[in-house]
């Protein structure tokens, strides 16, 4: 898939329940960790952008398919699926080998720190993000 970013981790005992099975919780940490990775390869740090922009979660969603245990090597796969000047959508697939464990998605809007209003995001992260 095109635009498609991966960062590979394995499953921490705080991933899961008593079992060694990845909480539902989980999920949402591989979603993050993959983001701030990706954020990070751009040159920023993420949520917070710069000293005016930070970024707010304003949904998330998570289709959980497959059930992941502990010290399993997990890949989740991120594309951006919309951009706009004050949104960004990030998508997932976490894999183990070739087999979806989870899909789902990330809504943020970038925020002035301040006023904790939403604003337009950076450019300069724009471009980035659009290519």
């Amino acid at each position: 898939m095109e635009n498609m970013y991966s960062f590979a981790e394995d499953v921490k005992i705080y991933d899961t329940d008593a079992q060694g099975i990845v909480h539902y919780a989980g999920y949402y940490r591989f979603f993050t960790d993959a983001m701030q990775e990706f954020i990070r390869s751009k040159g920023y740090k993420f949520p917070i952008i710069d000293d005016k922009h930070w970024f707010v979660v304003i949904e998330s969603n998570a289709k959980y398919i497959k059930s992941a245990r502990l010290g399993e090597t997990l890949t989740t796969y991120l594309t951006i699926s919309k951009v706009s000047n004050k949104i960004i959508r990030f998508d997932f697939d976490i894999k183990r080998d070739d087999d979806i464990i989870c899909q789902g998605y990330l809504l943020h809007i970038c925020i002035d720190k301040n006023s904790w209003k939403s604003t337009e995001i950076p450019q300069e992260l724009l471009d980035l993000l659009n290519k």
